[in-house]
């Protein structure tokens, strides 16, 4: 077995399974920060053993088993300095450590790291950082802030939640409002992350965006009587329809405008909308209900000159209203550019980045730079990519920047 060959394969582990053996390490251990530790010293182990031993049959299972022996030892050694430890030792010894998956156990997580007592952003934080094994710089970028920032954040989060002892469970149905807006952020950033990966070599992380839709689908099971619990599937159905024409076989971009749409996954587009309808009859329209009407009138146009851009202005009208954002504005100067041309677009963006909230956002920079581009403003559209370049992180979007600062 080559060195690389075993990394790759602890590297599966972690992308594939990171989120279901940390979840069932916590719900035994009852303990963030020694679970993750558990988890991180059982890959390092496979690490270290795999290149000598081989890959074993299953390398989720080993990993869960070497992580649930080194909890075991951790405890062993920390019982008389803590009650807790003591009484968690013998159940962890006993109890048969399950191999096989358990969605109830990620729910458990997400609500878990929601808690009201801890901030808003602190809570989608922490569950990308636990649930999915994303990193500090793939979650500040989502935040826009430092990375920095994002690690005193998920540092305090964890604090909180062993001083404070917040239970590891899914709530009752009559404390599930309060925790449903984090937990919807949370399952939007997770796919979102996996449907424009935020570093790397490719543009889209599969196995993210179907974990969020998974745990759409789980929530939309849990909460049947959430509009946007069922907004957010749809949401997350219809971008994902169009996942296989975002790509050429190289790997570079494709921008919407010049997809193929007979790629588009007709069947995943049709549940997006049943989904959508279902949702808006409630009469309770929320922001995901609103983005995924946006990408209902997409996913309906079968050539992009019969895009209705004038309801998707109005569309985002409605989602400023409800949810003011400096993102949502830049998207909306896209739609003012496709129905006013690009001048009244740059104007629209000029006023979405009026606070500097977007200063270091990439797609502010790409987007004024394409709009320059169009406008034949050859100069301001160079600065304006090489901007973008300075911010781009992900290496299937730096080459698409790349060749139309090429190009100009």
């Amino acid at each position: 077995m080559t060195n690389e060959a075993a990394r790759q394969a602890v590297e599966a582990v972690f992308r594939d399974d990171y989120g279901r053996i940390v979840a069932s390490l916590i719900r035994h251990c009852e303990d963030f920060e020694l679970a993750e530790e558990a988890l991180q010293d059982a890959l390092a182990r496979a690490l270290t053993r795999w290149p000598r031993d081989g890959v074993p049959d299953q390398p989720r299972a080993w990993v869960t088993i070497t992580a649930k022996n080194r909890l075991i030892d951790v405890l062993r050694r920390e019982k008389q300095r803590s009650e807790k430890y003591a009484e968690l030792l013998p159940r962890l010894e006993e109890e048969e450590f399950e191999m096989h998956e358990y969605p109830d156990d990620r729910l458990r997580l997400i609500f878990t790291c929601c808690h009201p007592a801890l901030n808003h952003e602190a809570r989608v934080a922490l569950t990308l950082n636990t649930l999915c094994g994303l990193g500090v710089s793939e979650i500040a970028r989502a935040f826009l802030v430092r990375d920095q920032t994002l690690a005193q954040r998920l540092v305090r989060a964890k604090r909180k939640i062993r001083e404070a002892r917040i239970p590891y469970r899914v709530p009752p149905v009559s404390l599930l409002p309060e925790r449903l807006p984090a937990v919807l952020a949370v399952v939007y950033l997770v796919f979102n992350e996996g449907y424009a990966a935020s570093s790397g070599d490719e543009l889209i992380r599969r196995d993210l965006c179907v974990e969020g839709i998974r745990l759409a689908r789980l929530l939309a099971e849990l909460l049947p009587d959430e509009p946007e619990v069922h907004g957010l599937l749809a949401l997350l159905l219809l971008s994902d329809s169009r996942r296989d024409a975002r790509s050429r076989p190289d790997g570079s971009l494709v921008l919407l405008e010049d997809q193929d749409r007979s790629l588009w996954d007709q069947d995943a587009i049709r549940e997006g909308i049943a989904v959508l309808e279902a949702a808006l009859r409630a009469g309770r329209p929320g922001p995901y209900q609103l983005q995924a009407a946006i990408a209902a009138v997409h996913a309906e146009a079968e050539r992009p000159s019969e895009t209705d851009w004038r309801q998707i202005r109005l569309l985002y009208d409605r989602l400023l209203d409800l949810h003011p954002s400096a993102v949502v504005a830049l998207n909306r100067a896209v739609a003012v550019a496709m129905l006013e041309g690009p001048e009244a677009g740059l104007a629209a963006v000029d006023e979405a980045a009026s606070d500097g909230e977007l200063d270091d956002y990439v797609y502010l920079h790409s987007t004024r730079a394409d709009f320059f581009r169009r406008l034949a403003r050859t100069d301001e559209a160079r600065q304006a990519y090489e901007r973008a370049l300075a911010l781009v992180t992900n290496a299937a979007e730096r080459e698409f920047l790349s060749r139309r600062l090429a190009e100009l």
